[in-house]
């Protein structure tokens, strides 16, 4: 049995969370390495996934094919595959079950697999019939949790962490960023991908142009203060910032990492006496949350946002019913 192939070998870091004794080999022969190849390929070109979104669908193919060479006792090639059935698909998701894993990943991983069957299927080599029989988990859906207006105008404020012994440019930087965020609904790798020529100089203009997810392009407007707080930032930052280099970058002058304000929300969350849930994401959906309360149009707010369809943005719609339903118990005369 041969092992397994470089190019399946290079589409993912992480090994199955398996016992290595339970794993005697894992391989795919060259038929099935190369379809892989152009399944993710066709993917990223023509469907326009995201990095991440191909590395974990080739995880999770991975995951699968380790599975199958166990499962079957040969190296997994395209006939093989092909001949797949159902119970053989239960018994990876029993055994993916039994790793703990969560729904969302577990359905994360049949549409990985569903995408490759179809694609094998398309090109005469395979068959889709097994995975159409298998019903994806059931995932809870929990509402975002938006953050007051009030608190979130806080976050924006540098002088909210005046005491932290940090650099004023950097509180200022963080400010900048979060206002952002806020203030446009971004996505924090939409907001530290920006480069200094995507962002007006105040009174210059209104709209940023942002690249998404699948790299596509929306129009979002930004208010002149959002604009007035990263020219601030731009002022005090002692590095130079260059027109096509991010506008946002490190204590060391490098790009500016998530983590860094993921971090400076949660000393800010201690201060402000914020849940846990008040993160940079909560900010966007403070954003989509508020324009709604106050009288927004979920179509424009889906555009905002940059969601390839209205009922992603229709969660925010439960939300406010949700705070209706509050305000009508705490304070309906016959409660």
């Amino acid at each position: 049995m041969s092992r397994i192939h470089p190019l399946f070998e290079s589409l993912t870091r992480t090994p199955i969370s398996r016992p290595a004794q339970n794993l005697t080999f894992t391989g795919a022969d060259e038929g099935m390495a190369r379809e892989i190849a152009r399944w993710l390929s066709h993917l990223g070109a023509e469907r326009r996934l995201s990095a991440k979104t191909l590395e974990a669908y080739g995880r999770d193919l991975r995951q699968c094919l380790d599975f199958l060479c166990v499962h079957w006792g040969a190296t997994v090639d395209l006939q093989r595959f092909a001949a797949i059935e159902t119970r053989d698909l239960r018994a990876f998701m029993a055994m993916r079950r039994a790793d703990e894993i969560s729904s969302r990943s577990l359905a994360r991983a049949l549409a990985a697999l569903r995408s490759f069957s179809r694609f094998l299927e398309k090109e005469g080599k395979g068959n889709a019939t097994a995975l159409a029989a298998i019903r994806t988990p059931k995932m809870p859906r929990g509402l975002p949790k938006p953050i007051q207006a009030s608190a979130a105008k806080r976050l924006t404020n540098a002088d909210e962490r005046a005491g932290e012994p940090r650099e004023t440019w950097i509180l200022v930087r963080d400010a900048a960023v979060m206002a952002l965020l806020y203030g446009c609904g971004l996505r924090i790798s939409e907001a530290l991908s920006l480069n200094r020529r995507d962002v007006p100089r105040p009174g210059e203009g209104d709209v940023l142009v942002i690249t998404g997810k699948g790299n596509k392009t929306r129009m979002v407007p930004v208010l002149d203060s959002v604009l007035c707080m990263i020219h601030d930032y731009t002022t005090v930052c002692p590095y130079p910032l260059l027109q096509n280099k991010p506008i946002f970058v490190g204590a060391r002058g490098g790009p500016l990492s998530p983590r860094i304000i993921q971090l400076a929300m949660a000393r800010m969350r201690g201060s402000l006496g914020l849940p846990d849930s008040a993160t940079p994401h909560a900010l966007r959906h403070s954003f989509a949350s508020h324009l709604l309360q106050r009288g927004g149009d979920l179509r424009a707010i889906q555009e905002l946002l940059g969601h390839a369809s209205l009922s992603t943005t229709q969660v925010y719609t439960a939300i406010d019913q949700a705070r209706l339903l509050d305000v009508y118990n705490s304070t309906h005369p016959r409660r």
